[in-house]
């Protein structure tokens, strides 16, 4: 059973269907909470109570990305972190995933969750849906920490090939080529290199053949015009840390820092990590958000 409108929600302990699967153990540990959004049924993991964080993975990875930073921070924050539609507990979406639509779910998802002013940690795709709602609803988001967010990246030849050859890789993936369990963890291996992250590493890649088809859909967003958010960086007044992993080789900070510098109130931090610096550099990541934290709530 799930909740039956977008203000209802209920603890859940198991997938919906009963079934195991590899990317459910991608989602937030039991009990998370569902709520019907937009017409999908949408599961989040909830903790903790006060000032609200709300954390938004990377496409192909789930919740459990920020079970860490969930726990780091609990006892001074209410720290929700949402699993997108397909991936992790959350069921399936009719609309192809990218970091548009997933925008428009999460205005609704925060309204189902009584989710008032948060400050938003988005990774990857989640990042670029974080700076289209903060953009689009400015009264809404008290700050935004960026990693490696998508849409920064100037739309050339250069990423108009990587991202022609993602898509064929993944739809390889989504044919259940038989070469690809491997050369998905090969990729993974490059995209999240450092020790700290191997544990979610491991089961990112377990979930591979599984989160292939959401996979295509989400890199061939990428390649739309409607995916370059440069021109929202001047509609972002809240502040802005960028938490940038420097050994990304897909998302370079050298080609984003164009973008990054239009953003009024962003500065930019570096870690040493390839994707996503709350899964490959914790320690020095949560020092940075606390910091950041901190100061949102110093400001008048």
């Amino acid at each position: 059973m799930t909740s039956q409108g977008a203000g209802e929600t209920i603890p859940h302990g198991r997938a919906e269907s009963g079934e195991v699967s590899a990317r459910s153990a991608l989602g937030a540990s039991a009990p998370w909470k569902e709520a019907i959004v937009k017409g999908v049924t949408l599961a989040w993991a909830d903790s903790g109570a006060g000032d609200e964080i709300v954390c938004l993975h990377a496409i192909g990875h789930g919740a459990r990305d920020f079970e860490r930073l969930r726990s780091r921070f609990a006892a001074k924050y209410r720290v929700v972190a949402l699993d997108w539609p397909g991936h992790g507990n959350s069921g399936p979406d009719d609309v192809a995933a990218s970091a548009e639509r997933y925008a428009e779910l999460l205005s609704d998802f925060l309204d189902a969750a009584s989710v008032r002013r948060p400050v938003i940690v988005g990774n990857s795709i989640g990042g670029a849906a974080a700076i289209r709602y903060a953009a689009e609803q400015p009264d809404r988001v008290r700050g935004i920490i960026l990693e490696n967010p998508g849409g920064l990246d100037p739309s050339d030849r250069l990423s108009r090939f990587a991202i022609g050859m993602m898509v064929r890789f993944f739809s390889a993936g989504a044919r259940k080529a038989w070469w690809f369990p491997a050369a998905y963890r090969a990729y993974y291996r490059m995209v999240l290199p450092m020790r700290a992250a191997a544990e979610q590493r491991s089961r990112i890649t377990a979930a591979g053949i599984e989160m292939a088809p959401i996979l295509v859909q989400a890199w061939k967003s990428f390649g739309e015009p409607a995916a370059s958010l440069r021109p929202l960086a001047a509609q972002v007044r809240c502040p802005v840390l960028f938490a940038w992993a420097k050994r990304d080789k897909i998302i370079q900070l050298s080609r984003c820092l164009p973008a990054i510098r239009e953003f009024a109130h962003g500065r930019l931090e570096t870690f040493d990590a390839g994707h996503a610096a709350h899964l490959e550099a914790p320690e020095s990541f949560e020092s940075s958000v606390d910091k950041f934290l901190d100061s949102l709530r110093a400001a008048p």
